[in-house]
């Protein structure tokens, strides 16, 4: 364990007394597990307190005021920019056994703890004929709370929205350790500041929640497929602009660019149009009532046969689970590019796609790299996966380098560098490209005022931090794609 300030062992030692050992772990597996994220950097510090109800939260938070110890919350640590990493040590505050799941079927409510992973949320909704609609990928392992502090969003984006979108109010603590409401179990809220959504969003910065209540709508009668492909990217995104332009409303609205095709297609053996291979691809799925879906089939076969080269629709389950499977295998597949992957989640307009898509052709050319993209089309949030050998210094060097123009890049096209990742530590050296000094000051003051001792999630958003050349923890975490390198034989 790395030395610490007398203050701060008298911190810990206060800690150890209110809530004993069964809560506070100064070693151990679980512990080493809580020191980094899915970035898989690791940050020594000096104890993990395993909440295991609010009031183990409002007693953390008033010692660690006191005392002025960083406190860093977690959930299922999924998140992909060292956010949920304790990087100025101090304490780790797990919330994941804070997972109560209770719906609402009157109200159209789940009323949730941050610890509440958000496939159950889902599940429990659909027992009762409801829906929850955000569904990042890691939706089996993330929690609500994690989802909450970067507004996660995920593939039905393109109809329904993000996080933000579906949290009608929100509870917990100020980082004094004083309990707060914003909102209720209600859908109107207009009293005083909206504090609730200076919560979502800031990556635990400004508040720890401990309940959330979430909008929920009818469950979709159906849902219907389309997968097509196009003779190149651009003709792919030029495509979403005239299908959302003739009024469509999908559900999904995927992007896959061809040499994510090629990824699925010839390195996992993913074969989907017979005589037809690595063809960029747009995976369409819209959901409603039966009447409303033989309408959208219509259109948007009519719209398929006019902007692509082939389509095909699923008529069964097991169909729609084939159309599937490019998205699915083209990213454990990119390794067979590179041993290390960036995933940038940066945000293009609409109006920019196509210039866009020109200037990741001239990207990869300049930097002599594979940056294989795709992503939510009709939200312009694309996933951006850069390709890298670790141990080449000079290849990573031209990873930076490409990183660094696609964040200016995307910056100039009226875009920004993270539609739901958050920026975390990863992010933190582009904040000024994305954001002026007037609007960072204004950030900074809102942290000054909810935190003015400077303890929650401390490191993160604001101070610049090199990611690149830190060694990595070598460790499998449960919702890691096992790497495809070549094709199964």
């Amino acid at each position: 364990m790395a030395r610490i300030s007398k203050k701060r062992q008298q911190a810990t030692e206060k800690l150890l007394e209110a809530l004993g050992t069964r809560k506070v772990k100064l070693e151990g597996d679980a512990k080493y597990m809580a020191s980094f994220d899915s970035l898989k950097l690791a940050f020594a510090y000096d104890a993990l307190v395993i909440a295991r109800s609010e009031k183990d939260v409002g007693a953390t938070l008033q010692l660690a005021n006191e005392f002025g110890v960083p406190v860093t919350t977690r959930g299922a640590g999924t998140s992909l920019t060292g956010s949920a990493a304790p990087a100025k040590g101090g304490w780790v505050l797990d919330v994941s056994n804070l997972n109560r799941i209770k719906i609402e079927k009157t109200k159209s409510m789940a009323i949730v703890g941050p610890g509440a992973v958000v496939g159950q949320i889902q599940a429990a909704a659909e027992e009762l004929g409801l829906f929850y609609p955000p569904d990042p990928s890691s939706l089996k392992y993330s929690t609500i709370g994690g989802n909450i502090a970067c507004n996660a969003g995920g593939m039905r984006c393109a109809k329904y929205g993000v996080t933000r979108d579906f949290v009608l109010a929100l509870e917990g603590f100020l980082p004094t350790g004083e309990k707060v409401s914003w909102g209720g179990e209600y859908k109107k809220f207009a009293t005083g500041y909206n504090i609730r959504d200076l919560w979502i969003g800031s990556e635990g910065t400004l508040g720890v929640v401990t309940k959330a209540v979430l909008r929920l709508l009818p469950k979709p009668e159906k849902k219907w497929t389309i997968l097509v492909a196009f003779d190149s990217d651009l003709n792919a995104l030029q495509a979403v602009q005239k299908l959302l332009g003739d009024g469509h409303n999908p559900s999904i609205l995927e992007f896959l660019d061809s040499n994510s095709v090629y990824c699925a297609e010839e390195i996992a053996g993913v074969k989907l149009f017979k005589g037809l291979s690595l063809r960029p691809l747009l995976l369409v799925e819209f959901d409603g009532n039966a009447a409303q879906l033989r309408a959208d089939k219509k259109k948007a076969i009519e719209w398929a046969k006019a902007t692509g080269l082939a389509y095909r629709e699923a008529r069964t389950e097991k169909e729609t689970e084939v159309l599937w499977s490019a998205r699915r295998a083209c990213s454990p597949a990119m390794f067979s590019m590179g041993d290390s992957k960036i995933n940038e989640d940066i945000v293009v307009p609409l109006e920019s796609q196509a210039k866009f898509a020109r200037f990741l052709k001239q990207m990869q050319k300049k930097w002599k790299i594979n940056a294989p993209t795709f992503g939510h089309a009709a939200d312009g949030n694309f996933h951006v996966n850069i390709m890298y050998t670790r141990s080449d210094k000079e290849e990573c060097k031209r990873a930076k380098g490409a990183v660094a123009d696609l964040m200016k890049t995307v910056c100039e096209l009226g875009g920004t560098i993270s539609g739901e990742h958050g920026i975390g530590l990863a992010k933190t050296p582009f904040m000024t490209v994305a954001r002026n000094e007037a609007e960072i000051g204004a950030m900074k003051a809102i942290k000054k005022a909810l935190d003015p001792k400077g303890i929650l999630n401390p490191g993160k958003i604001f101070e610049p931090y090199e990611v690149w050349d830190k060694a990595l923890e070598k460790v499998k975490l449960p919702w890691d794609k096992k790497p495809i390198a070549k094709k199964e034989s």
